[in-house]
C-alpha cells in the first residue's frame, strides 16, 4: 500500500515539474474546480508519470521507457521523458484524438498505433518492451502512479482544510485512489465520488462485486475514462480505504457534452469530456454533493471542434 510519507516524497520530487494546481470557486456549481488542466502537458497525469520514471533505476530509465494510452498519460510520459533526457514510446489505439497524438509527439515521444482497446495498446507496449529493452510505465496499475497522483488530494486538504466532498474522474483507478489515499495522508474527513461515463461503469461494477471486473466494452465521449477495468492495485487502496469512498455516479454523453460548453462558455475553461465529467454529474443531479465541495477537472485536451458543437 501507498504510504503517507510515498506521498510527501512524491510531492517533493514533482516540485518544479508539476503545476500546484488552484482551486476554483465556481457559484452555479457552488463547488470548487481543481484545475488540473493547467499543468504543462494539460492533466494531472504528469504527477504520476514523472514520479514512477524518476524512480526508475538509473541504468534502467536510460534505455528509455514506454507506455499504453489514449492520450493523456502518453503524453505526461512523452513529457516527463523530455524533462529527464531520455526516449519515450507511446503505444495509441486508433480512436486516439487528434489533439493528444499531436501532444505526444510535441513532447518528443514515439507514436506507435494499435487497435481499439487498452488490452491492444498493452500487449503491444509489452511486446515492443521485450524487444528494445525499454521500461513500461503503466497508465494507472502501480504503487508509484497513486502515489504521485495521491499529491491532488494532499493539495486539496491543504488548500480546503474542511473541504467535506470530493469528486474525480475514474478510468483505470490511479486518480481517485491517489486522491483518496492523499486525502488519508492529510487527515483530511472529506468522503470522494468518483464519476464514471454510462457506457463504462468499471469501477462501478467492480466495487458491486467486490473485485475488479473487466467489462467486454466500453464506449463514451469521454476517452480517457472508458479503460475497460479499473487496475488492481487502484482497486486495493480503494477497497483498504472503503469508508472514505462515498460511491460512483454514472453520466451519459449528452451530459459530458452539455458540461464541456457550460466550462467553455461560462467559465472560459477549455476542459474535455473526461476532465468535465465531476462537473456533468453535479449539472446533471447525478451528485449533489455536500459542501465544500471540490470538482477534480483532471484535464484539458480537448478536441476544439466540441468547444463549438
Amino acid at each position: 500500500m501507498v504510504t503517507a510519507q510515498a506521498v510527501r516524497e512524491a510531492a517533493e520530487r514533482l516540485r518544479g515539474v508539476a503545476v500546484r494546481t488552484p482551486l476554483r470557486y465556481v457559484e452555479p456549481l457552488d463547488a470548487y474546480l481543481k484545475l488540473e488542466n493547467l499543468q504543462p502537458m494539460g492533466a494531472f497525469k504528469i504527477r504520476g508519470a514523472y514520479n514512477a520514471i524518476s524512480r526508475l533505476p538509473h541504468a534502467v530509465r536510460r534505455q528509455g521507457v514506454i507506455t499504453y494510452s489514449s492520450g493523456n498519460h502518453g503524453q505526461a510520459v512523452a513529457y516527463a521523458a523530455q524533462l529527464l533526457g531520455i526516449r519515450a514510446v507511446v503505444v495509441m489505439p486508433e480512436t486516439a484524438p487528434a489533439v493528444k497524438v499531436a501532444g505526444v509527439r510535441k513532447w518528443g515521444g514515439e507514436v506507435v498505433v494499435a487497435g481499439r482497446t487498452s488490452q491492444d495498446r498493452q500487449v503491444k507496449a509489452e511486446e515492443i518492451a521485450a524487444r528494445e529493452g525499454l521500461a513500461v510505465v503503466p497508465p494507472f496499475d502501480h504503487p508509484d502512479i497513486v502515489a504521485g497522483q495521491a499529491t491532488v488530494g494532499l493539495e486539496i486538504a491543504a488548500e480546503l482544510p474542511d473541504v467535506q466532498t470530493v469528486v474525480v474522474p475514474v478510468g483505470g483507478g490511479g486518480l481517485i485512489s491517489g486522491v483518496v489515499v492523499g486525502l488519508a495522508a492529510a487527515d483530511s474527513a472529506a468522503r470522494v465520488w468518483g464519476v464514471e461515463p454510462a457506457g463504462a461503469p468499471k469501477l462501478a461494477r467492480s466495487l458491486a462485486a467486490g473485485k475488479p471486473v473487466r467489462l467486454e466494452r466500453t464506449a463514451s465521449l469521454a476517452d480517457g475514462l472508458i479503460t475497460l477495468t479499473v487496475g488492481d492495485i487502484p482497486f486495493a487502496h480503494l477497497a483498504h480505504h472503503r469508508d472514505r469512498l462515498g460511491g460512483v455516479v454514472l453520466v451519459e454523453d449528452d451530459t459530458l457534452r452539455e458540461a464541456v460548453h457550460f466550462l467553455w462558455r461560462q467559465c472560459h475553461l477549455a476542459v474535455e469530456p473526461s476532465g468535465a465529467a465531476t462537473t456533468a454529474a453535479v449539472r446533471s443531479g447525478a451528485l449533489v454533493p455536500v459542501p465544500p465541495t471540490v470538482l477534480v477537472v483532471s484535464g484539458g485536451n480537448v478536441d476544439p471542434s466540441l468547444l463549438e458543437d
